[in-house]
């Protein structure tokens, strides 16, 4: 019984000790016209569903990545970029979404283009960039 308080302690206290989830923000430049976004649109561009926006993505591997598909597409990453290379086989686009390996990176191409859209941690928001999306 003593075993079993001190385990269920040590786990209670190693979980106390683990860092919430960051909090992941869709952004564009500022000189986009959006405002407002549901995650649900949010993953029509970067499902390549709609051309409507140019999407960024972060590295392959990274754990924004992993976090973010699962949030807004229910998906792995390795899905979505098995769902990119086919419509890039049948023609239905011209190439995967350009990543970049830092949120630094994603800011700056998104701040320099109005169509880009991408994805960064709310931490490194800033007002070279523009909020349209937070996910919890």
């Amino acid at each position: 019984m003593k075993k079993l308080l001190s385990s269920l302690l040590l786990a209670a206290v190693a979980t106390a000790a683990l860092p919430a989830a960051a909090e992941t923000v869709v952004i564009v430049s500022p000189n986009n016209p959006a405002s407002r976004m549901f995650s649900e649109q949010a993953a029509q561009f970067f499902l390549g569903k709609s051309a409507q926006f140019t999407p960024i993505d972060q590295a392959e591997g990274s754990a924004i990545r992993t976090e973010f598909y699962k949030k807004v597409s229910n998906m792995e990453a390795s899905q979505v970029k098995a769902a990119w290379l086919k419509l890039v086989f049948t023609g239905k686009a011209t190439a995967e979404p350009k990543e970049y390996k830092s949120d630094a990176e994603v800011k700056k191409a998104v701040a320099a283009d109005p169509k880009a859209i991408g994805y960064i941690n709310k931490s490194s928001v800033d007002d070279t960039v523009k909020v349209i999306l937070t996910l919890q």
